[in-house]
């Protein structure tokens, strides 16, 4: 049985098309994927993201378990400020992509995948026997609502007095929104068009919803569902776990080397990666465009020129700002170079490629 998030019925009365995704029933779109990615881009849009998990580290280990369990340096995150990390499996793989947000001393937010919910706080408590921090999963009590699009501070700015243009990227506040206290209000996102991302609890999630929705109607603020949430990332070059990394892909390997401190002191992994930055990798993540008309998918095969697999699909769709072919790629080397030339394998054609710098666009 899929789970429903806290907005479900609104979504419903909403008219969004509705898909099982990580467990949960989620909106896939609601007027159009085309129409939902632009409105992003150049107005705003509003997501319902609250599939997401959310633990909270907290007491006298609760910083040293993050070190030990993260790639990223937990130590330079001051209050107010989050964190972009990974959590290595101990086999030079990826347990999760997170956001760790430092509440106070002693206290830590951390958000993770929804597909990956029990699986990283498993793996998280396994490491904490030693630290002894205080978890909490919160992910069945909290809703996330993102905001996002460049009128989205101007939207949120209507219902809250915590002064939006003092919150730089990756930091947060905690304030009152629409009359909710305790609200997280986050400047982060994963569609690249800027805007906050807000967590609470559930019982104010219809609230809020309809507060965003009316101040943001004079911006021309839509609903949007999971589709245009993934063409937007992948624009950007966002990775997306489960396609782009994964148990078996390392961080070296995904293009997440500036998450990765191998000189932070010792955490998961760090001789694996040490050792693989120092031999160099085999392979890599690279973005690729058509330049044939033609769509790549996940999973279809990379080959060279005489036909030879040389890798694999990761992501791919038509961008709606590009209005070409896109995608995210594993390639052996020497194929990861920008401005290689490489064919996707699509429906047996082999269609041409190049590898190119992210983000797209």
């Amino acid at each position: 049985m899929e789970k429903r998030t806290a907005l479900y019925e609104k979504h419903i009365s909403l008219g969004a098309k509705m898909v099982p995704f990580a467990g949960f029933e989620m909106p896939v779109q609601y007027s159009g994927v085309t129409e939902e990615h632009f409105a992003v881009r150049e107005k705003v849009g509003i997501f319902d993201v609250s599939h997401m998990g959310q633990f909270f580290v907290e007491g006298p280990g609760a910083k040293d378990l993050l070190q030990y369990v993260t790639t990223n340096d937990i130590t330079t995150l001051e209050d107010g400020k989050a964190q972009y990390t990974c959590l290595p499996n101990g086999n030079g793989g990826i347990v999760d992509d997170l956001i760790v947000y430092k509440m106070a001393d002693q206290k830590y937010f951390v958000v993770v995948n929804a597909s990956n919910i029990d699986k990283d706080w498993e793996h998280i408590s396994k490491y904490n026997a030693e630290f002894g921090a205080k978890l909490t999963n919160a992910s069945d009590d909290m809703s996330l609502i993102a905001i996002q699009g460049p009128k989205a501070t101007d939207t949120l700015q209507k219902l809250t007095d915590s002064n939006l243009s003092d919150i730089p990227y990756y930091h947060f506040t905690v304030g009152t929104v629409a009359g909710v206290p305790e609200v997280i209000i986050s400047n982060t996102g994963y569609t690249g068009s800027g805007g906050f991302e807000i967590y609470f609890k559930n019982e104010s999630s219809e609230k809020l919803w309809d507060a965003l929705t009316e101040a943001g109607a004079e911006f021309g603020l839509m609903p949007c569902g999971l589709a245009a949430r993934d063409t937007l990332r992948l624009e950007k070059g966002f990775c997306l776990y489960g396609n782009d990394i994964d148990d078996t892909t390392s961080p070296l390997e995904a293009g997440l080397g500036w998450i990765t401190k191998l000189d932070k002191g010792d955490f998961v992994d760090r001789e694996f990666l040490k050792k693989q930055k120092k031999e160099g990798i085999s392979r890599k993540l690279v973005g690729f465009e058509m330049t044939e008309k033609a769509i790549p998918r996940h999973d279809y095969p990379v080959v060279d020129a005489e036909g030879n697999v040389i890798g694999k699909v990761t992501s791919g769709t038509m961008s709606p700002m590009k209005k070409i072919g896109i995608g995210l790629a594993y390639v052996n080397k020497p194929y990861f170079k920008t401005g290689t030339e490489i064919f996707i394998q699509i429906r047996n054609k082999n269609v041409p490629a190049k590898v190119v710098k992210v983000p797209f666009v």
